[in-house]
This record gives C-alpha cells, sequence and structure tokens, in this order.
C-alpha cells in the first residue's frame, strides 16, 4: 500500500481559477491522496465549489473558517493532515498529473526530508522555465544541511516558496506559518530547513506558478515590507545557528531593500509622508560597516550601497541608465528564461 499524501489548499476568491487546481490534484497519477480544502472566509462561492467536490470524492476534506489570510489557513489545513508527506499548493496555481509520483518517487529513493521540483511560470499565453542553473534533464542534486542552507538564503536554486515541495509531514508539523503577514515563507522556511538532513532538488518543471496581470509597481503597497521583516528575522536565526551565512544575508537584505525603496519612490502617493522610505534608509544606514563588509565582494552591489549613501536618488539613476544601456545594446541584457508557448508547445 503507497503511504499517505496530504495536500493543502487555502481557497480564497479563486473562482475563475478553482477547477483548474483541484482538477489538476484530483487527476494525479499518485491516487493516494488526502486533499484539504481549506475555504478562507472567501465572499464569492468558493466554499460552494469546495463542497461540491468533497460530495464527489471521498479523499476530499473541506474546512470553512472566517478569513484570516494565507497563513491562518494553511495552518487550519495542517491540523487534518494524517498523511505521513504534505505538499502546499495555491489555489490559483495548478499541478502537472504526475508531480506527486515524481517527488514520492525521489523522496522514497533519495531518504530525503523534502524534494523540490521546477516549476514553470505560467502566462497566459506562454510558460517560462528558469535554466540558468539546471536544464530539464540534469541529474538530481541532493544537498546536505549547511549547503541547503546556503541555497536557501541565495533564493535562486532552493526558493522560500513553501509550495512546489514535498515534505515528510513530521519535518512541518508543528511549524505553523507567520500570521497576519505577507511573503510569510520567508517566515517560515529556513525554521524547516533547519531540521533537514537531506534534500533534493528536481529539474523537471511540475508545479504551474501562476502570474497574474496586475504589476508589481501597480498592485505594490506598504505591506509588501513584510518581506524585509522577514529576511531581518532570518538573519538573527542564521546569526545564532548559521554564523557563516551572516554575509550572503546582508547581501539579500540590502538587494531587497533596495528594490523596495525604489517602490517606494515609484508609488508615492501610498508613502506621501515618505515614512516608509525613511525607515529603509535609516536602517541600511545605521548597519553600513557591516552591509559594506558584506558586499565588498560584489561591485555592483557595493558601487549602488555608495551611490544609495550620498543619496537615494543617485542609485535610481544608475539603474535607469543601465536599463537604457542595455535597450540600447551597448550593455549586455541579462539572460532571459527559457519561454514555451503555451499554443504551440514550441
Amino acid at each position: 500500500m503507497s503511504e499517505k499524501v496530504s495536500v493543502v489548499v487555502p481557497v480564497y476568491k479563486v473562482e475563475k481559477y478553482l477547477h483548474r487546481c483541484v482538477d489538476s490534484v484530483l487527476n494525479q497519477t499518485y491516487t493516494n491522496l488526502e486533499i484539504i480544502l481549506v475555504n478562507d472566509g472567501s465572499p464569492d462561492h468558493c466554499g460552494e465549489m469546495i463542497d461540491s467536490y468533497a460530495a464527489k470524492d471521498s479523499r476530499i476534506i473541506t474546512v470553512h473558517k472566517e478569513n484570516g489570510g494565507l497563513s491562518d489557513a494553511r495552518n487550519a489545513g495542517m491540523e487534518y493532515v494524517t498523511g505521513n508527506y504534505t505538499m502546499f499548493v495555491d489555489s490559483d496555481d495548478w499541478l502537472d498529473v504526475s508531480m506527486i509520483e515524481k517527488l514520492m518517487n525521489a523522496i522514497t529513493k533519495y531518504q530525503a526530508d523534502v524534494v523540490q521540483s521546477a516549476i514553470y511560470y505560467a502566462y497566459e499565453d506562454h510558460l517560462l522555465y528558469d535554466n540558468r542553473y539546471y536544464s530539464s534533464n540534469d541529474s538530481p542534486v541532493i544537498l546536505n544541511n549547511r549547503n541547503l542552507m546556503y541555497e536557501l538564503v541565495k533564493n535562486e536554486k532552493v526558493k522560500n516558496f513553501a509550495w512546489g515541495k514535498l515534505y515528510k509531514t513530521e519535518q512541518i508539523k508543528n511549524l505553523p506559518f507567520k500570521k497576519g503577514v505577507l511573503f510569510e515563507d520567508v517566515f517560515w522556511a529556513h525554521k524547516v530547513m533547519q531540521r533537514v538532513e537531506t534534500y533534493v532538488i528536481l529539474h523537471q518543471p511540475y508545479y504551474y506558478y501562476l502570474q497574474r496581470k496586475d504589476s508589481i509597481v501597480a498592485s505594490y503597497t506598504p505591506r509588501n515590507l513584510d518581506i524585509l521583516e522577514g529576511l531581518k528575522e532570518r538573519h538573527k536565526f542564521l546569526e545564532q545557528y548559521y554564523n557563516e551565512l551572516t554575509n550572503e544575508s546582508l547581501k539579500v537584505i540590502l538587494k531587497t531593500s533596495l528594490v523596495h525603496y525604489n517602490l517606494l519612490f515609484l508609488n508615492w502617493r501610498k508613502d506621501k509622508s515618505g515614512l516608509y522610505k525613511r525607515d529603509v534608509y535609516l536602517f541600511i544606514r545605521s548597519n553600513y560597516n557591516r552591509i559594506s563588509r558584506a558586499v565588498k565582494d560584489d561591485r555592483q552591489l557595493d558601487l549602488q550601497l555608495k551611490l544609495f549613501m550620498i543619496t537615494p536618488y543617485l542609485n535610481i539613476a544608475f539603474l535607469l541608465a543601465k536599463k537604457g544601456l542595455r535597450t540600447l545594446r551597448i550593455l549586455p541584457r541579462p539572460i532571459n528564461l527559457q519561454k514555451i508557448n503555451i499554443n504551440t508547445g514550441a
């Protein structure tokens, strides 16, 4: 008898996408599933839709609760988990039909604690596959704990996302997500990875991560700054348990701070007093010596830091000039991800 896999799906205002998501889980080639659909107080018809699914398939458990956000919904779903393995799926995303089978095969073969799939960034008419580090036919990569934490901090090969991975349930059962924040995975992932001895990366993309039409500039709010709080909280954790990674952590915090300062600048109406920009600036200034030492081996980041400290707008001007030179092909353009047209499969 195959071991049970629990799939936790928080559901909120996703009428348009819910059928595609749930059907992709129900139709998995791996069938010993427990599918926990959590209606997080959705004001549309999502609650009725998941109850309809439950009436047709005994593997589905439905949970209805007041709206508490994604973290609260995941935590509520975890209370019903009985499988040896657990997977999170966001309700506007979907899975390849063989995803769970492939990840279960890997977690068994390598006696792993967590297995990560590659992902597709899914747009309306095309997919993007990140082939900067691996190609889809490369052999799996196996990481031990120290290498894993380094890759998590880098957030390039190992992503902070909770979804797109299969976990041994015992690794995450008593690690709830932090409630009331955006980017909740950043507050959570390092605590999980501290427990992991063997982590496997598969390069075949089995998870489809929907990309909404709203641009980050148009949809940006100061709540997006939660990611900085998560990175700072993680930094304190690294100082305690993985001190050799603190410089890498400071680089990530600086990069993220500069990005959010620029987004606040572009969305000045949402920060008319400049309070949020000031907080970002003061953090960098008050930690300048530590950050400067951390980025000294990264020429561009070191330059951006120096420009920012003269005046933040000098860094913005530098980035705009660099973008213009790339447009004119004077500077090389960044490497693009592999594009796959949905209609043609090309």
